[in-house]
């Protein structure tokens, strides 16, 4: 796994620009619903894209609080009652539940009216690996089948695409080639300065175009709007 690394990461830098590409306006309070580390609060706080942000996650021992550098503060909850949040982040979660209707119900019907949702998943049944099977994936996704699950929470998409697409054929390629092997350890790992800084300009230009794209990438976005 990446650990420290993953703060210079092609993947995880991406996919946080990728985020603010969906602001309307720079949001206040953030809710990182099965934040695990709580990596992409943490980036849009030192970013100054919120003034603060609350990681939930049932994985931590115990409850906590981080004061970042300038000055902005991160709590990790195991789980919460109430928020006040006006971005809800859902970055790769609801692969991982059995009922992943019930789980974004449960934050759609918590957030506040004029929440805005950003909901990333892992796509394509077909792309199924041993990956998957480490992080204990339970399904991969389409931009129809998530857009199912969200319906059926209760919401209303406002914009649904995949993104990674522009490196969508040749990961794709290299996942059916191992198909059938056997791994204990996922397939995220640190990448040389070379190909880190190529990935990341590919797919920093990606974002120009990636709401446009309906037909195929690695991971489905999810933009929602709870009505004000």
């Amino acid at each position: 796994m990446l650990g420290e690394g993953a703060d210079d990461h092609w993947y995880y830098q991406s996919k946080a620009r990728m985020i603010t590409h969906h602001f309307h306006q720079r949001p206040s309070s953030i809710l990182d619903v099965g934040a695990g580390l709580g990596w992409f609060s943490r980036w849009l706080l030192e970013n100054d894209r919120g003034d603060g942000a609350t990681c939930v996650d049932p994985g931590y021992e115990t409850e906590s609080e981080e004061k970042l550098p300038n000055g902005r503060t991160v709590r990790y909850v195991r789980e919460t009652g109430e928020s006040d949040a006006d971005l809800v982040l859902l970055m790769d979660v609801l692969e991982h539940v059995d009922d992943d209707v019930a789980l974004l119900s449960t934050y759609w019907d918590l957030a506040p009216p004029g929440a805005t949702f950003i909901i990333t998943v892992p796509a394509f049944e077909f792309l199924w690996s041993a990956h998957d099977d480490y992080l204990e994936h339970r399904r991969r996704y389409t931009v129809r089948s998530l857009e199912r699950t969200i319906r059926a929470a209760g919401a209303t998409p406002e914009r649904l695409h995949y993104y990674f697409g522009a490196i969508f054929p040749l990961a794709a390629a290299v996942r059916l080639l191992k198909r059938g092997r056997t791994s204990e350890t996922s397939d995220m790992r640190p990448a040389g300065p070379v190909a880190n800084g190529l990935l990341k300009g590919i797919c920093g230009a990606e974002t120009a175009v990636m709401k446009l794209n309906r037909l195929g990438g690695l991971s489905v976005v999810a933009v929602l709007r709870k009505p004000a």
